[in-house]
């Protein structure tokens, strides 16, 4: 009987320790691009800051995006849990689940990003945009609903709606090719692509966004949740989020220093550094910040339902916005809440 039981624990005790060697460890997959305008996320790649507030036994899956439709559609396929983007396509994938797929958690950046125009283009004002070939990095981006916006404001349209500008989508290294090639004539773009444009492809600043924002302040990024995860990782969001909040205020205190590592990133990730002319440049049009900037979301948003992004109805956001986990890593730090 005695050699039975213990026959009996020693199968128990060997399936426990098959269980637990099988047990994959937690895993938090963060979107985001390789744009200055994602810096915390640079920068946590580049000094290992995520990796160091999650602790042993979490993997980081990181996952990089060109434009914000691109990580909407992943996180709707659960390919990704957390992710820096657009207001635009924030806005586009809570209105397209009916408000359930996700949340904004924090902010990311304030501003970063312009209307360049090539030199030789002709244009000097926004007339002289009819004929133009203008690009935006995707349709239905923050950057092609801000040209949408913008054309409509100074009676422009694109060819689609019956004018005469041609609006075309291409990746901000495409841009810079056909800029460079004279068969692109302005680009609405986020930074560093903004400030290369001008720097290595012979543009110049036609319009700088913050032009048209009270203050100069506009959400240039943000940070989602999927609500799943949201709900079942809270622990994870909240580590995230320290993290995030960390970064934020190193770049913002040790600006020499997060220039040099947000470049080393950038040359890791794309083989190719920034000149200290391009860097500068793009850095003094954003700022960093976990403030979501939400009333300038809004205004986004009301911009994309009227160039026809968000379906005939105007949309319900109040539930847009989860800032409870960041608020709480504020006030562990001490600082004031984010309304």
């Amino acid at each position: 009987m005695k050699a039975a039981l213990a026959v009996l624990l020693g199968i128990l005790a060997g399936a426990a320790s098959g269980a637990h060697a099988q047990a994959k460890p937690s895993v938090i997959r963060i979107g985001y691009f390789v744009n200055l305008t994602h810096a915390q996320a640079l920068a946590g790649r580049a000094n290992g800051a995520f990796e160091k507030a999650m602790g042993p036994g979490v993997t980081i899956e990181w996952r990089a995006f060109t434009a914000g439709p691109s990580a909407i559609e992943a996180l709707f396929a659960n390919a990704i849990d957390v992710s820096y983007v657009g207001p635009n396509p924030t806005v586009t994938g809570y209105v397209r689940s009916q408000g359930e797929a996700l949340r904004v958690i924090a902010g990311a950046t304030s501003g970063g990003a312009a209307l360049v125009v090539r030199n030789g283009s002709g244009i000097q004002k926004p007339v002289d945009f009819h004929g133009k070939k203008v690009a935006s990095p995707q349709m239905g981006n923050s950057q092609d609903v801000a040209l949408r916006a913008w054309m409509r404001a100074n009676n422009l349209k694109s060819r689609d709606k019956g004018g005469d500008v041609q609006i075309v989508t291409l990746a901000n290294a495409d841009q810079l090719t056909l800029f460079l090639k004279g068969e692109l004539d302005a680009a609405w773009a986020p930074e560093p692509w903004a400030a290369r444009l001008v720097h290595e492809a012979g543009g110049r600043i036609f319009l700088d966004e913050r032009d048209l924002w009270p203050k100069g302040e506009f959400v240039g990024a943000d940070v989602i949740a999927s609500t799943r995860f949201l709900r079942e990782h809270a622990d994870l969001v909240k580590k995230f989020l320290q993290a995030h909040v960390e970064l934020t205020n190193w770049i913002n205190q040790h600006p020499v220093e997060a220039k040099q590592l947000l470049n080393q990133q950038l040359q890791k990730e794309t083989r190719k550094a920034l000149s200290s002319e391009v860097l500068n440049d793009a850095m003094a049009r954003m700022r960093v910040t976990y403030d979501p900037l939400r009333a300038s979301m809004l205004t986004s948003a009301q911009r994309a339902f009227d160039e026809g992004f968000l379906g005939r109805k105007q949309p319900d956001l109040s539930g847009l916005y989860d800032l409870t986990i960041l608020n709480s890593v504020l006030a562990e730090r001490k600082a004031s809440p984010i309304p």
